[in-house]
């Protein structure tokens, strides 16, 4: 998202089912049924605009959907407002939404400094009561999601985009997983509370897209304790926030 460094792409999601599927994860793990309605949300990195619509076109809640990206992806348009922007600043009032979401931004806004501010902007426009979702890529995650690379953002900084175009697999590595200690101190430094659900997350995930895979119905009957260790490796960081 950040307009400072040219090269870095939108990576967009353009596959339209699997932002409603997304939609749906999103909505229920953030669980805002009893909210005050018309319900302000807040998409940043809105790609295909498949998220936005699925809550910009919601069946039974009502939501006033906004969302904001550098370039426009989208392949639906309907339901919901939007905002081409440039670097991480967000053109809205402060405390404008009760829920802002920021689905796989984080890694492509720029360097610290730049994920600090997009953390900042986001806090900035949640209302008091607001509470967002946060996903990004962990940089321990054994196969890299954007250029389908194994151990790429295990590799120090300096050695990824040598690895990538040794790989063919493109001329610069410009994205930026975080791992789960630095992320929550980023959201503390920021003024977020946060909650790991990524255990929760992974749950929805399997009822949703593959409710009757193997590895689904082993799901459902393994504890939360037990999967508690693999927090840290886990492919997605997912964190619920708000305003501490």
């Amino acid at each position: 998202m950040s307009a400072d460094i040219p090269s870095r792409l939108p990576h967009a999601v353009l596959d339209l089912p699997s932002r409603r599927e997304k939609g749906i994860k999103i909505e229920r793990l953030l669980g805002q049924p009893d909210r005050i309605q018309p319900i302000r949300l807040l998409e940043v990195g809105t790609g295909s605009g498949g998220i936005a619509h699925y809550f910009g076109t919601h069946p039974i809640l009502r939501y006033e959907v906004s969302a904001v990206d550098v370039c426009d992806n989208r392949l639906v348009c309907d339901g919901y407002k939007f905002q081409l922007v440039k670097g991480t600043c967000l053109p809205f009032e402060n405390e404008s939404f009760d829920i802002v979401l920021t689905n796989h931004v984080i890694e492509h806004v720029g360097d610290a400094e730049a994920q600090a501010h997009h953390l900042a902007e986001v806090r900035r426009v949640m209302k008091l009561d607001g509470v967002g979702y946060l996903a990004v890529p962990n940089r321990w995650m054994l196969v890299e999601p954007h250029y389908r690379l194994a151990f790429l953002s295990w590799l120090p900084r300096a050695w990824r985009t040598t690895y990538l175009r040794a790989m063919g697999k493109g001329e610069i590595y410009d994205c930026e997983p975080l791992q789960m200690k630095s992320l929550e101190h980023m959201l503390d430094k920021a003024g977020f509370r946060h909650c790991n659900i990524c255990i929760p997350a992974l749950r929805a995930t399997l009822e949703i897209e593959k409710p009757d895979s193997m590895m689904a119905r082993l799901i459902r009957v393994v504890p939360d304790a037990c999967m508690f260790p693999l927090k840290r490796i886990i492919p997605t960081l997912i964190y619920r926030i708000s305003r501490a």
